[in-house]
């Protein structure tokens, strides 16, 4: 039996493969709000035959995102877009996810295809913010250090837009943690210099992004589950590693969280990152092991073959796919055949089956 096309149940939500669809931003987004090319994007993969389809990196403050065009959910007016997209995944019998961020310091910048540089005040830059007055790069803005009273409001801002999204239809809602973006930058010593009880060791530099998570565990319903995305190293001497992301990730699951999503890099524009097939696995499986809480796999997984060897070595108990998906929006239809398992194909589709 194939392991990727089994089921996967976390509290109550039963995910009918392992085949999940990584957040990826489309910066296609009206004032936070997600558009037809949402609809059409996030829809087809769940028409393609994903158990899970998460949504993009979606800020919980206007001054979280990472572009004008990113999606947003910090009022409600943010709703009602976001619930034609989950009824629609819903109707294709997928299960919708939602990615929680706050971009901190990377904030400000232009689309990928219109430059990606940071903002001018020309263009509608804003002053991002961060645990420290430290920029992510030479060319970038530097950071308006949070007080503890922005921070406590940021925690809160992240549990309301966790209610919102629970009214937008999602069964499953992850928190970035990851890529360089607010919480990996407090996580990280090489962009948390803090003198305060939210800096300095482990305990220090963990708390913000614990509080968080605690707080969208709160008032997220006990049935379904929460998800978070680490960078499970930065890739750099002194910098956020693999033994301090299992130390995180066990008070995560002491917190309710139900599955790390194992990523890497993004803190620093120069870290040298070795990027091979399932370069990130080991993260995977070394969390799934020693911090005894699921695990995703993501990162150069292409292949239905090499995905399957994933879920059958029990390095992962999932896997997220990005960039084969946007090449393939069917790609789960396709490594069905490949693995010779028989799937449900839509009605309307049918005729393409063979």
């Amino acid at each position: 039996m194939s392991q990727l096309f089994s089921p996967f149940t976390l509290r109550k939500i039963e995910f009918k493969n392992r085949i999940f669809v990584s957040p990826m931003c489309q910066y296609s987004c009206v004032d936070g709000m997600p558009t037809n090319w949402h609809l059409v994007h996030l829809g087809s993969r769940a028409t393609g035959g994903a158990a899970l389809v998460m949504v993009e990196a979606t800020a919980i403050l206007p001054e979280g995102r990472i572009s004008p065009g990113d999606a947003g959910i910090w009022k409600d007016a943010q709703i009602e877009p976001f619930q034609r997209i989950t009824d629609f995944i819903k109707s294709q019998n997928a299960i919708s996810g939602i990615q929680l961020a706050h971009a901190g310091r990377k904030a400000s910048t232009a689309a990928p295809w219109k430059g990606g540089k940071s903002l001018t005040p020309e263009n509608g830059a804003w002053l991002p913010v961060g645990p420290s007055p430290i920029p992510f790069a030479s060319d970038y803005p530097v950071p308006h250090e949070l007080t503890i009273v922005e921070l406590d409001n940021i925690v809160s801002e992240f549990a309301q837009a966790a209610q919102r999204a629970l009214i937008s239809g999602f069964n499953v809602v992850e928190i970035h943690m990851a890529h360089g973006y607010l919480l990996h930058e407090f996580l990280s010593p090489l962009s948390n210099h803090r003198q305060d009880s939210y800096g300095g060791n482990f305990a220090g530099r963990s708390r913000f992004p614990l509080q968080v998570a605690a707080a969208v565990r709160n008032v997220w319903p006990d049935d379904l589950p929460v998800f978070v995305r680490i960078s499970a190293s930065d890739w750099i001497d002194g910098g956020w590693d693999i033994r301090q992301s299992i130390q995180l990730c066990r008070q995560l699951r002491q917190i309710g969280v139900d599955l790390i999503d194992c990523s890497s890099g993004g803190l620093t524009p120069d870290a040298k990152i070795p990027q091979t097939p399932g370069y990130q696995v080991p993260f995977a499986d070394i969390i799934r092991k020693e911090a005894e809480i699921s695990t995703a796999a993501v990162g150069l997984i292409t292949a239905a073959e090499q995905a399957e060897q994933i879920l059958s070595n029990n390095y992962a108990d999932a896997i997220f796919l990005g960039r084969a998906m946007l090449r393939d929006p069917y790609w789960p239809l396709h490594a069905a055949k490949t693995l010779n398992v028989t799937t449900q194909w839509p009605v309307q589709y049918e005729r393409g089956r063979i």
